[in-house]
């Protein structure tokens, strides 16, 4: 039996269809399964965090592959599934909640004898940004995560800070690890077919950040207000924001021999850095807030 035949048999079984409400598509290309394993470098010295793993497609892998798997999954018919189809395994956890609302500290703790922590997941596309950020800004001890999303999504994750698909996220992901694009899934390798192709893509969590800054948190709310007005200069959206005025953010960008007409997609995530920094100590010498 192939893989489509068995998800079919398992839908079947449970009567049950994919939940649009959940971003359910179902994987049934067995090749990309095992790309996907394969590009997680999964030991069994590996602690796995599986989000949304539906009807179990990846998790029986990983299950064989890992020293443990950790399942968080929301939808409650998936979850008498994965009770049935794993309930002989010793090394299968399975939480029935909101990734977004579980201690994933607390997890790793509980865990502490596997030496690495690792995301391996087909991510529901309609909360991929949220999972991506709560894993990275958590400051999780996590090596890596590997994960299915949107094709446009892959782009604008992996793209390099300034190139031609770079958002703001892009900058985040880039602080926080090393991105690549895996391989990239055609939508006919899922039941139901999408509407959209899909992309693996692959972060190695860097131990320290690529650049240090004197605020994170002010670091990143210039980098979103940037790009709440993209075709904007940086200047006019920052100063439309309420970070600085105009003048400021003028003297700013020209003490560290930046253009001041640039736009926001245009800078690298030093030159972010950069701009926060001295933003954050002129306002702290003028006493405004950041």
């Amino acid at each position: 039996m192939n893989l489509s035949q068995e998800t079919k048999f398992i839908m079947k079984k449970y009567n049950i269809t994919a939940n649009k409400n959940y971003g359910q598509n179902f994987l049934i290309d067995e090749s990309i399964v095992n790309q996907i394993i394969d590009s997680a470098e999964i030991n069994k010295d590996d602690l796995i965090i599986e989000i949304g793993p539906g009807l179990g497609t990846l998790t029986s892998l990983l299950l064989e592959k890992s020293g443990k798997v950790v399942c968080i999954e929301l939808d409650k018919n998936m979850v008498e599934i994965l009770k049935d189809r794993f309930l002989l395994y010793n090394n299968f956890d399975l939480i029935n909640d909101d990734v977004l609302k579980v201690d994933l500290n607390k997890i790793i703790l509980d865990n502490s004898k596997f030496k690495n922590f690792k995301v391996v997941a087909n991510l529901p596309y309609y909360i991929t940004t949220p999972i991506i950020m709560k894993l990275l800004e958590n400051k999780l001890n996590l090596k890596s995560i590997t994960v299915m999303v949107q094709k446009e999504v892959a782009e604008r994750l992996t793209e390099k800070p300034g190139g031609k698909n770079t958002g703001a996220i892009t900058y985040s992901i880039n602080y926080y690890t090393n991105p690549r694009i895996v391989l990239n899934v055609s939508k006919e390798s899922f039941i139901p077919v999408p509407k959209v192709d899909s992309s693996v893509i692959h972060l190695d969590v860097l131990s320290n950040t690529k650049i240090k800054v004197k605020d994170e948190q002010f670091f990143f709310k210039i980098i979103k207000c940037a790009f709440l007005q993209k075709r904007k200069t940086l200047i006019n959206s920052l100063s439309n924001s309420g970070i600085a005025n105009k003048e400021l953010l003028e003297k700013v960008l020209k003490e560290i021999d930046v253009d001041i007409k640039i736009r926001p997609e245009q800078l690298d995530l030093e030159q972010y850095g950069k701009i926060a920094d001295k933003l954050y100590t002129l306002k702290k010498e003028l006493n405004l807030n950041t």
